[in-house]
């Protein structure tokens, strides 16, 4: 025995043409979808809900990123800090102990003199770093 199905289509039903749903469609000022019967969900756009959404997540990834760089920031202040103070205060413990070489050796009298040129520039700058890493430090600290 051959079984043979019938869709509603074949039994009589006829299909009713797509120009003529979009011209009913129109003068009865309802969606195409529903008429033949069916409900089909139109697809909204995305909401407000889903957008507000997404800009909450985004904001939060930005405001992670921004925390990153701060304190990135604050412990590069105080490692710069830190490793400048030490030095400043080991050069004026030592004292310039090169003055009192025999410069009459031209090694030492070349060595002398790119000991000074460190120092000399050394000691003018670490004020300057020293207070803009502390600036830096305070501006970058969490505020409560």
């Amino acid at each position: 025995m051959v079984r043979q199905t019938v869709s509603k289509w074949d039994r009589g039903l006829s299909v009713p043409d797509a120009e003529m749903l979009v011209a009913i469609g129109e003068v009865l000022d309802t969606p195409v979808s529903t008429l033949p019967g069916e409900t089909v969900p139109a697809s909204e756009p995305e909401g407000l809900q889903a957008l507000s959404e997404k800009l909450e997540v985004l904001n939060d990834q930005f405001a992670r990123a921004q925390e990153s760089k701060r304190r990135a920031l604050h412990a590069l202040c105080i490692a710069i800090a830190a490793i400048t103070a030490p030095v400043l205060i080991a050069l004026a413990t030592i004292g310039s102990s090169y003055l009192e070489w025999d410069f009459s050796n031209p090694e030492y009298a070349v060595a002398a003199t790119l000991l000074h040129g460190l120092e000399w520039v050394f000691v003018r700058i670490t004020p300057i770093v020293l207070l803009v890493t502390i600036a830096g430090t305070l501006g970058t600290r969490r505020k409560a």
